[in-house]
C-alpha cells in the first residue's frame, strides 16, 4: 500500500492508495519543526478513525518546503520500514525529464502536477494550480514539462493587502454578485475574484499565442473550483491532481 505525501508552503496532505482508488486523504498545516512520531501519532488516529486497516510499504513524497523532508523521511523508514521516493531527487526518475534551461531547479510540485495531467488528458496542456503561488505548467505533447509562469497565490495576495494597508479587513475569497462593489469587503472581493480571472484568462491566452496553437487548460487546487463559476476558464478542474501524478512517478519508478 502507498502513502502519498504532497507538502506545500501551507498545507501538507497524505493519502492513501491501494493501486486502484484512495482510501483516505488527510491535510494538516505545515510545519516543520513536527517530528515523525507527530506525524505517526496523528496519521494512526485519523486512520483509525476511518477504520482503516492498512499495511503501508512504499512511501512517496513531493515538497516544496525542504526542512520537512528529513522528518517525513524518518517516518517512512521509523513507522513503515521503507525508503521513501522523493520527487526531485536523482533516484526518483520522472516518466518524461523537464526540459528546462541547464542548472533549473523546477519545483516538485510542478513535476508532479505535469506527470497527473499528462497521464489523465495526453500532452499539449497548461496546468494552473491555485496554491501559496499561482503557477502555471505547460506539458509538452510527450509529458515533458518546458517551462511556465509563478504568480501570487490569493490568499498571499490577500493577505499582503491586509497586512500593508491598516484601514482594509481581511476578507474571505467568494464571487462578489456585482463587479463593482458597493462597500469595502464588496470592493476588495471583486478585486481580488475578477482579477484572478482575468490574470489566468490572459496568460493562458498568451501562452497559446507564444506557442500558436490551442491547449487544454487544466485547473486543480483548493481554489480552482471558485474561480471556474460562470467563466469558462478551465477545460478541466482536477481536485486530486497532485497525489495522482505521485501515485503515477511511483508507478514508474516501480516499473508498473
Amino acid at each position: 500500500m502507498l502513502l502519498a505525501i504532497d507538502c506545500g508552503n501551507t498545507n501538507t496532505v497524505f493519502s492513501v492508495w491501494d493501486g486502484t482508488e484512495f482510501l483516505g486523504t488527510w491535510r494538516t498545516s505545515t510545519e516543520w519543526q513536527r517530528t515523525a512520531d507527530q506525524y505517526f501519532v496523528w496519521l494512526s488516529a485519523l486512520m483509525a478513525h476511518r477504520q482503516l486497516e492498512v499495511t503501508i510499504d512504499e512511501v512517496i513524497i513531493s515538497s516544496t518546503v525542504p526542512r520537512v523532508v528529513f522528518n517525513l523521511r524518518v517516518l517512512a523508514d521509523r513507522y513503515f520500514n521503507c525508503r521513501p521516493l522523493v520527487v526531485g531527487k536523482p533516484d526518483c526518475l520522472l516518466p518524461v525529464p523537464p526540459r528546462v534551461e541547464e542548472g533549473t531547479q523546477v519545483g516538485p510540485d510542478r513535476l508532479v502536477n505535469t506527470a497527473g495531467a499528462h497521464d489523465r488528458h495526453g500532452g499539449n496542456l497548461i496546468v494552473v494550480d491555485f496554491g501559496t503561488a499561482t503557477t502555471f505548467d505547460v506539458v509538452e505533447e510527450d509529458g515533458a514539462y518546458v517551462g511556465g509562469i509563478i504568480a501570487p497565490g490569493v490568499n498571499t495576495s490577500l493577505q499582503a493587502l491586509h497586512m500593508s494597508a491598516a484601514a482594509l479587513p481581511h476578507v474571505d475569497i467568494s464571487r462578489p454578485q456585482r463587479v463593482v462593489g458597493t462597500n469595502t469587503v464588496a470592493c476588495m472581493q471583486s478585486g481580488i475574484f475578477w482579477g484572478y480571472v482575468g490574470l489566468v484568462r490572459e496568460i493562458c491566452d498568451r501562452i497559446k499565442g507564444e506557442r500558436g496553437q490551442d491547449m487544454r487548460i487544466i485547473g486543480t487546487g483548493g481554489l480552482a473550483s471558485l474561480f471556474a463559476q460562470g467563466d469558462v476558464l478551465f477545460d478541466v478542474i482536477e481536485d486530486d491532481l497532485t497525489m495522482h501524478g505521485l501515485t503515477v512517478i511511483n508507478g514508474f519508478n516501480k516499473g508498473q
